[in-house]
């Protein structure tokens, strides 16, 4: 919850009393703390497809891949938030272990789906969040995915609400030479973009979230 306050420019107050969408969730303790707090939160996810046994185990295995990753890399993070690798990955392990009993405690939270065709009807979330796949996969998903999953993250949002996108780096390190041109793009369907930066710090550059309001 923390992570997802800081990183996506949000208060418990946003949250509260409203209908929210962690897509894609993976798998985050977000949505579990989220409805803690108050929310009706549901997170979409295409491995939510698994037994809850298997998909716990996936998790961690997922947790200790990425823990690779990061300590392998550890110069394109910055350390101040979790102070090291190891710290970073035990955050990590207990997230999905927080996660693996609400999917078994309460499995219609969470919703086998992908985008960019979501399984929700149109304007029934109030906040829509999706963290640490547009943008950062710029290296392998293209812009026609980009516009067409920001385009049904837009759908399921109510006008007035809001979807927001972090980070809004690779992690390959290359810069996203599209985002003008998709911004200017959504601008015109009757969306207003605005960067916002964040708290969060951690993958180095990643300081600024993407925040899409419906007019």
């Amino acid at each position: 919850m923390e992570e997802y306050l800081a990183m996506l420019a949000l208060s418990p107050a946003d949250l509260t009393g409203c209908r929210v969408l962690d897509c894609p969730g993976g798998a985050s303790s977000f949505t579990a703390e989220a409805c803690a707090l108050g929310a009706d939160a549901v997170a979409a996810d295409p491995a939510y497809a698994m037994a809850p046994g298997d998909l716990a185990v996936r998790a961690l295995d997922d947790a200790r891949r990425s823990s690779d990753y990061v300590s392998a890399h550890a110069d394109r993070y910055e350390w101040g938030l979790f102070g090291t690798p190891e710290a970073h990955f035990a955050a990590r392990v207990a997230a999905v272990g927080r996660f693996a009993w609400d999917v078994r405690s309460h499995p219609g939270r969470y919703v086998p789906a992908s985008l960019p065709e979501l399984p929700f009807a149109d304007e029934e979330f109030d906040v829509v969040l999706s963290s640490h796949l547009l943008f950062a996969y710029g290296d392998r998903l293209d812009g026609a995915f980009h516009r067409d999953a920001l385009r049904e993250l837009l759908r399921v949002c109510r006008p007035g609400g809001s979807v927001r996108l972090y980070p809004l780096l690779e992690y390959a390190g290359a810069a996203l030479d599209g985002l003008p041109a998709l911004v200017r793009e959504l601008g015109g369907d009757g969306v207003d973009a605005t960067l916002v930066p964040v708290s969060y710090r951690f993958l180095r550059g990643a300081d600024t979230a993407l925040v899409l309001r419906k007019r």
